[in-house]
């Protein structure tokens, strides 16, 4: 195995355990511990920065993986333009209606859990692609 190589699979599974580590760990915790309206606050505090340790893991692996492995570098770049997706665009409009489902505005709350389960899905398939990316590295030693 090329150091290169042990590298890679450690960034992908450093990624992995972050993720699930946030919504097996962190998110659920953070809910029983807190009461729901300082949950919603610290999470929305916490989301921006998860999301961009997840663009830059997966980027970094992405160039680094360019050169000796081309399936790995642009599924690792798709899986960072979710967490940009994620970030700069799903996440403010989870946090509109959000906030609008708490002014009472109708249908908010639809439109709020609607937009959730997308970004749990998307975080969900950036998980299984990325245990997808580590099997294929580990299969290449």
């Amino acid at each position: 195995m090329t150091t290169e190589s042990a590298f890679l699979i450690w960034l992908v599974g450093a990624l992995i355990g972050s993720m699930l580590f946030f919504a097996i760990t962190v998110a659920p915790t953070v809910f029983r511990a807190l009461p729901a309206d300082n949950a919603g606050v610290f999470l929305r505090a916490l989301f921006p920065h998860y999301y961009l340790w997840g663009l830059v893991v997966a980027l970094t692996t992405a160039i680094l993986a360019f050169n000796s492995n081309a399936v790995v570098s642009v599924v690792c770049f798709l899986v960072a333009l979710l967490f940009v997706f994620s970030r700069q665009i799903l996440m403010p409009l989870i946090n509109r209606e959000r906030d609008a489902e708490l002014q009472g505005v109708p249908g908010a709350a639809k439109r709020f859990n609607l937009l959730h389960r997308w970004s749990v899905l998307i975080n969900a398939a950036q998980i299984v692609i990325l245990f997808g990316v580590a099997a294929l590295l580990i299969l290449e030693i």
